[in-house]
């Protein structure tokens, strides 16, 4: 009897590519030519035995004694490889092939010579690599890198700044009118329209039993927002859509926002909130993890706790002192502050996290959930008026 397999060629042909191996060694006696050939054998220098259910390590050697792919640490057999998975796959597909080239088999240091930037697809994991390397790389390869950040982040502000712009404008002239100004700052159009129920005929005038005032946003900001980003090595991909957002946000008039980033030091970067590219070299993935002490100094910097949201972003995975920290929330909270705590500002799904420490935020009425950049102003602006925050289910994102 004919399996299904068999009748269905293409399906044969598709299996090959996904078990590789010798014709014939993989089960299938599928022969592959032509391009499908090339595409095998760029993914077969990739994964070599791991697509026969081997897994070796990041570097490891097989039983043989040989390298488990094939790609070496050849700068030319690399970019020449480079050229072929861009030839052969999708941009989608090509960024996951880098990214699994560079943590499987250790090719970061590559990513320190001009020509093998320039052969990359960019994105937002290759970002975070080159920000890792960012203190030992030379001066021959800064430059090439600053043009490879600089244009994902120009991408990234293209998909995300009208959106979050539009969505938080809107929660902030909710936010800014206000029931109880002073005369000369009532809306008095919308005063009028808004106790038209009121009117009175035989005096022929309306009395306004609510005044709506033009608020604050025309003078000053209405909000002052805190990022707080944990620099460690897992956050790499949430520290590059934080500061591409901190940056959109610094550009609104009506928020004050300031930006910090922290490992075991804390450092504000604020001050480049202008050039996010800049600002994305002022950071130093890698390292420990202070939260309390990051907490501290945005702690310090707050003036008008009803009018302030902090977001930290972090895994939780608390180096400093446990207690402190959660002390430190309780009493921002307390004091008007709108917190939020973000377990990763990414696409990649739901994150490994401390769960301890994000139940213990969530006692004190500060839950801990991971947020997609696509959702992240939907947040913010709930948080701007002080709404209940739209969590995602966890279990939704795995």
């Amino acid at each position: 009897m004919t399996s299904t397999t068999e009748r269905d060629p293409e399906r044969l042909r598709r299996w090959r590519l996904v078990l590789g191996g010798a014709a014939g060694a993989d089960g299938t006696g599928c022969q592959l030519r032509g391009r499908d050939a090339a595409m095998d054998g760029a993914l077969e220098a990739l994964y070599g035995q791991q697509r026969q259910h081997r897994r070796p390590g990041r570097g490891a050697r097989d039983d043989g004694g040989t390298r488990a792919a094939g790609l070496g640490a050849s700068a030319p057999q690399v970019a020449r490889w480079l050229g072929d998975i861009r030839t052969y796959f999708p941009s989608s597909v090509v960024q996951v092939l880098q990214r699994d080239a560079i943590d499987r088999l250790g090719l970061s240091e590559l990513l320190l010579e001009p020509e093998m930037l320039e052969a990359v697809e960019a994105d937002v994991h290759l970002v975070g690599t080159l920000l890792s390397l960012n203190k030992v790389m030379p001066e021959t390869t800064r430059e090439t890198a600053r043009a490879v950040v600089r244009k994902v982040v120009a991408e990234l502000e293209q998909r995300l700044a009208t959106r979050t712009r539009a969505t938080l404008t809107g929660a902030l002239d909710r936010t800014a009118r206000t029931s109880r100004p002073r005369h000369r700052a009532i809306d008095w159009d919308r005063t009028i329209r808004a106790n038209l129920r009121h009117y009175l005929p035989e005096h022929r005038t309306v009395v306004p039993e609510r005044l709506i005032g033009y608020g604050r946003a025309a003078r000053s900001a209405t909000k002052d927002v805190v990022l707080c980003i944990d620099q460690s090595g897992s956050m790499a991909a949430s520290v590059v859509y934080a500061s591409v957002f901190g940056a959109v946000l610094a550009s609104m008039r009506a928020l004050d926002t300031r930006l910090v980033v922290f490992d075991t030091a804390v450092t504000d970067l604020t001050d480049h909130l202008d050039d996010p590219v800049e600002l994305l070299f002022g950071t130093q993935l890698g390292g420990g993890t202070d939260i309390n002490r990051a907490l501290a100094y945005c702690q310090s910097r707050i003036h008008r706790p009803a009018d302030t949201v902090v977001v930290l972003i972090s895994d939780l995975y608390e180096g400093g002192i446990r207690g402190e920290m959660l002390k430190r929330v309780a009493a921002m909270k307390a004091s008007g502050v709108q917190f939020v705590t973000l377990l990763a500002l990414s696409d990649e799904g739901a994150p490994v996290y401390d769960r301890e420490h994000a139940a213990a935020l969530a006692a004190l009425g500060a839950p801990a959930f991971a947020c997609t950049p696509d959702r992240f102003p939907e947040v913010m602006a709930a948080a701007l008026e002080k709404r209940p925050l739209p969590i995602p289910d966890m279990a939704e994102q795995r």
